[in-house]
């Protein structure tokens, strides 16, 4: 049996529908971030972004979150590159572990081949977040 493609390719390899498969939806990049000036440190609120369905965890409009979110991020192995960028990232993320040659998480749905795997594992935010500001999607 060949070996996973996240195991072969690197970052820079992979097709969309690879990349796109490493979100594990744990909404952890979807939430207000605070950084200590003092000493660079990143701290994760339980605020969710406007976009984000708190329910699932997924945005309610990823292909155009841009247009509603200005300051959001569209990860690529470019930005990962920077350890200084991963760093917004959970250290569970599967993007953060890859650009730092670790393995996927046994909860990783890629892994356990069940999406609520994450959650089931207390690794996403669903159940823990608020979202004061929610924003209208045009569809």
């Amino acid at each position: 049996m060949s070996e996973p493609f996240w195991q072969t390719k690197t970052l820079n390899e992979m097709n969309d529908a690879e990349w796109e498969s490493l979100c594990d939806g744990c909404a952890r990049c979807c939430v207000e971030k605070l950084e200590d000036e003092d000493t660079g440190e990143v701290v994760f609120s339980n605020e969710a972004c406007g976009l984000l369905n708190i329910k699932n965890c997924r945005c309610r409009a990823y292909e155009t979150r841009q247009q509603y979110v200005s300051g959001c991020i569209k990860l690529t192995p470019e930005f990962l590159t920077d350890p200084q960028h991963r760093e917004w990232l959970p250290p569970s993320c599967a993007y953060r572990r890859l650009a730092e040659g670790k393995l996927l998480e046994d909860w990783h749905p890629l892994v356990s081949g069940d999406a609520a795997s994450v959650h089931r594992a207390a690794i996403s935010m669903k159940g823990w977040l608020i979202q004061p500001n929610p924003i209208k999607v045009n569809k």
